[in-house]
């Protein structure tokens, strides 16, 4: 793992250095189907392009249940350089602050492409949009629909503009299990039809362009308000290609999801607190004034936190909006209001039971500001993206906006590569000889295993301890997987999480260590990692633990850079 100067990313540096395209024949190929997706497909429109979507349009996209909205300096008393700064100050240090600038100066156009597409975004009776103020904003400035019915709203508008499109073509019910590469550029996608995974037939789809827009990792993690489809496989295929992974070691956990044994983990959207909800402890204590000056609105990773504390030490954890919301709950927040009576809570009378779940990946394939990866042909956007903007710990709401915006400048940047070419390429069916059937029980225990390995020792609080134990299981995970791509992405993507969490011997935004619980000036920047460079790192660890030499951790402790 290499890590940057503290300017941000240099682009000319080793570890990062966005590739130039190569001309070849075939489709634009989008992964994914969430907000992302569509957006750079609609952008592309009239160029041809397909889209794989592992689900029916509209299911397993965590772009459906984002709740607060999107964050855009539209409000009169707001600008897009306040924005930035909030974002740069939320990021603890490593945003890179060209991008932030970036993001924000383009949120109004992006708004105002997501109203042609016909999103009906909240407005008073005056015509101007109903804004929110969330957590580490200092300004009313998330852009709602429906109170916290956002994403679902976006989503059905693009989709309805995606189904009107005749350039789009949606393959609904595929996976992509890996890319396919050739001279190291990537030439196509190796797709699978879910309830086919594992039987040795699979299909490949040339591609002149491939876009990754799958999401983020939490199916990885035990309690998580991610979608099952949010497995981090195309983390790992991006890395076996050769693409630059970066800040892997940040997830963010947000602090309310509800405590009620769902699955995924329904969430008490942050708006709540901004409209003035307190969290209050089972002995009906309001801790968060004694953490953070900013109380319930302090940045996510300080809640989660302290949240988590409250939970170790045998308390439980509640949302309290009787006196701040009351009785005007179910209008102001309709999903969540579902959720809880759903789960037989009443919300408006009584407080609802929260706790940390992994939420958001700040980290993913590393990119520059045209989205592109450091493999030809490849590009990334939205969450499965680094692209600087989140740093350590991503302001509240800007997820949306750094999808829309990145899926832009994706879209604009690959119709000048491509050209005008009309063909539509066709995947073509092969088989896998003598492949060995997946054992679909012994899969399911494997995963288990991840999930609950990354909750326990790669979660809201970590030590070298944890993290060496993690990477040690997680690596004997995979060299079992064989032939199960599934198994195979998804250890690979943990071993990614956890070996960057383990190289960085400080706390910083979403990453806390127990053993370093300070930042460190020193490494106040990015990190960026190869497959390479983390198989390295795991040859050393199983060296090191089978020394058990307090000389060799401490020795790995102090190395910060980790090359082959």
């Amino acid at each position: 793992m290499a890590m940057n100067d503290k300017r941000g990313i240099d682009r000319t540096d080793r570890a990062f250095r966005p590739a130039e395209p190569a001309s070849r024949s075939g489709d634009i190929v989008i992964i994914g189907a969430g907000l992302a997706g569509l957006f750079t497909a609609l952008r592309l429109a009239p160029l041809p392009v397909t889209v794989v979507a592992a689900a029916p349009l509209g299911e397993g996209a965590s772009s459906v249940w984002a709740q607060g909205g999107i964050a855009a300096a539209v409000g009169e008393a707001d600008t897009p350089e306040n924005h930035a700064t909030d974002t740069i100050h939320a990021g603890a240090g490593i945003v890179d602050a060209d991008v932030a600038h970036l993001v924000a100066g383009e949120a109004s156009a992006r708004i105002a492409d997501l109203l042609r597409y016909g999103v009906p975004f909240d407005r008073d009776l005056e015509g101007h949009f109903v804004l929110s103020r969330e957590a580490a904003h200092s300004r009313h400035r998330v852009v709602r629909v429906a109170g916290d019915r956002a994403g679902a709203a976006i989503m059905q508008a693009l989709i309805a503009q995606v189904r009107r499109t005749p350039s789009i073509r949606v393959l609904e019910g595929y996976e992509a299990e890996d890319l396919i590469t050739e001279g190291g550029a990537v030439t196509g996608v190796r797709l699978i039809r879910g309830l086919a995974r594992g039987n040795g037939t699979y299909e490949l789809l040339p591609a002149r362009a491939v876009v990754i827009a799958t999401g983020g990792i939490g199916a990885i993690y035990r309690v998580t308000t991610n979608p099952t489809y949010a497995r981090g496989e195309a983390l790992a295929f991006a890395a076996r290609a050769g693409a630059v992974v970066a800040d892997a070691e940040f997830v963010q956990f947000h602090p309310t999801a509800l405590d009620v044994g769902l699955e995924p983990a329904p969430l008490a959207s942050e708006a709540l607190r901004g409209e003035g909800a307190l969290l209050i402890n089972s002995n009906g204590r309001r801790f968060m004034r004694d953490v953070a000056p900013e109380a319930e609105l302090a940045p996510r990773d300080i809640v989660a936190r302290a949240v988590f504390a409250e939970i170790e030490a045998g308390r439980r954890v509640f949302l309290d909006c009787r006196q701040a919301i009351g009785a005007h709950f179910p209008d102001a927040f309709p999903t969540v209001y579902a959720h809880c009576k759903a789960a037989g809570i009443d919300p408006v009378t009584e407080p609802i039971p929260v706790a940390p779940a992994e939420h958001y990946h700040m980290g993913g394939i590393a990119t520059d500001t045209r989205a592109r990866t450091s493999v030809a042909g490849l590009w990334a956007v939205g969450e499965v993206a680094s692209t600087g903007l989140h740093g350590a710990n991503r302001l509240a709401s800007n997820s949306l906006l750094e999808a829309v915006v990145f899926a832009a400048r994706a879209a604009d940047d690959i119709a000048q590569v491509v050209g005008d070419g009309r063909g539509v390429a066709q995947a073509a069916l092969y088989r896998v000889a003598g492949a060995k059937p997946v054992d679909h029980a012994a899969r399911e225990d494997a995963i288990a295993l991840i999930r609950d390995t990354m909750s326990a020792d790669v979660g809201v609080v970590r030590t070298r301890r944890s993290l060496t134990r993690a990477l040690l299981t997680l690596r004997e995970i995979a060299d079992t997987a064989g032939n199960d791509t599934q198994l195979a992405n998804m250890a690979l993507a943990a071993r990614l999480v956890t070996g960057s969490a383990l190289l960085r011997t400080e706390s910083r935004g979403g990453h806390y260590r127990r053993d370093y619980p300070d930042p460190d000036p020193s490494k106040a920047q990015r990190s960026f990692v190869t497959l390479d460079e983390l198989e390295a790192l795991e040859c050393r660890i199983a060296s090191a633990t089978m020394a058990q030499t307090s000389e060799t951790w401490l020795a790995m402790d102090a190395e910060v850079a980790c090359a082959p």
